[in-house]
């Protein structure tokens, strides 16, 4: 009877990573797949790639550069090709293990962060998608809560509510996504709760066909109560029409894809660039002249290491980011017009698909949103 190969869960690879562990990752997919998203997570990720098909083959594993002596992480697509990859490296002398599930699984690993707490709201957790550099949000404030930007996989966020003894009240989404499919709807009818959407968001920006689903409307001024505490509704359009920033006044800014640390959201999965790209512009004028220095932006979404901070939380000060975003600290609006022009790409094709599927205009299986999710998120300018 064969010995079972070893394996890994994709979430203790995260926790290892993100505590700075020194974890090797062997990534035994074809090259193309690899250069469509691959593993990034943590300071201290020793990354190496090379197909299984090559791997078997060669004559020394020495030029790898693999350490016998640390243990890898061997990942392929769905944790089959994988298991014969590690049981190879093993009988060399590796300490390998499969990872369970393989890129498939790890692009639904949630790892959850708590952030200082504020005089209002006593939990503040960031749930990081590291898949797909995703982040949302559970707020708890006297033993209710508000769930913001929820990705399709909502166990994580039934067991933040169970750990935390909070009862949601609402589920929002601070825009229509084009990278993932939300679960903010499921969530709501899950939890009997409202989900909340900006008006403008809630059509086709393609055709302006309606969405197919039961929301409450959010708009400008709107404030949404839960506990002691509340986030009033700015409405800061660009990366869609409805696009929205929730403000608590304790000073945090969950800005949805308006802006992120290192960026902007992009202005033209809608189709609609030059116009967009006006009112992003238009959006961040209002945030110079209204955000206080000290607001803390939590965004949507990340694009590399970069952008955490030491605690592993994706944040910044609004006076750090207007000191070190190169988008934000742009001064005149032709210059970012043409700066959004030239550092623009073209949008991935699945972007319509999963922002028509989040209007509730298509249905998509198990297995297609797998397919359509797959791979890191290209939501800002300049990815």
């Amino acid at each position: 009877m064969a010995t079972p190969v070893p394996e890994i869960a994709p979430q203790d690879v995260a926790r290892r990573l993100d505590a700075g562990e020194p974890l090797q990752v062997l990534d035994v997919r074809s090259g193309d797949r690899v250069a469509r998203g691959q593993i990034t997570l943590g300071g201290a990720l020793e990354f190496h790639a090379v197909p299984r098909s090559e791997l078997v083959a060669l004559p020394s594993l020495d030029t790898i550069g693999l350490h016998a002596d640390r243990p890898i992480a061997v990942v392929c697509g769905h944790g089959n090709s994988s298991r014969v990859a590690t049981a190879f490296l093993r009988e060399h002398g590796y300490d390998a293990y499969s990872v369970r599930g393989g890129m498939a699984a790890w692009e639904t690993v949630y790892v959850p962060r708590d952030l200082a707490p504020t005089a209002s709201i006593e939990r503040i957790t960031q749930l990081d998608r590291v898949g797909k550099g995703s982040l949302s949000y559970v707020l708890v404030s006297g033993g209710a809560a508000v769930v913001v930007d929820p990705g399709r996989q909502l166990e994580p966020y039934d067991a933040l509510l169970r750990e935390s003894g909070a009862r949601p009240v609402a589920v929002i989404d601070t825009h229509v996504h084009a990278d993932y499919l939300s679960g903010a709807p499921a969530a709501a009818a899950q939890w009997g709760v409202p989900y909340r959407l900006h008006t403008a968001d809630a059509r086709s920006p393609y055709d302006e066909t309606p969405a197919r689903f039961t929301f409450d409307a959010l708009g400008e001024g709107d404030s949404i109560a839960f506990g002691r505490a509340a986030l009033r509704v700015t409405h800061t359009p660009g990366h869609t029409l409805g696009s929205s920033t929730l403000m608590s006044d304790d000073g945090l800014a969950l800005t949805g894809d308006f802006v992120f640390v290192q960026s902007l959201g992009r202005p033209d999965l809608g189709g609609q660039a030059p116009h967009w790209a006006k009112l992003l512009w238009s959006s961040l004028m209002r945030a110079r002249r209204e955000w206080p220095g000290q607001l803390v932006v939590l965004p949507a979404h990340y694009a590399t290491e970069v952008e955490r901070r030491a605690d592993r939380a994706v944040a910044a000060r609004w006076d750090i980011v207007l000191a070190t975003n190169p988008a934000v600290s742009i001064a005149k609006e032709d210059d970012f017009l043409r700066w959004v022009t030239e550092n623009g790409s073209a949008p991935p094709d699945v972007y319509r698909t999963i922002k028509l599927a989040n209007l509730g205009l298509l249905t998509v299986s198990d297995t297609d949103a797998e397919t359509l999710e797959s791979g890191p998120n290209v939501c800002a300018v300049g990815r």
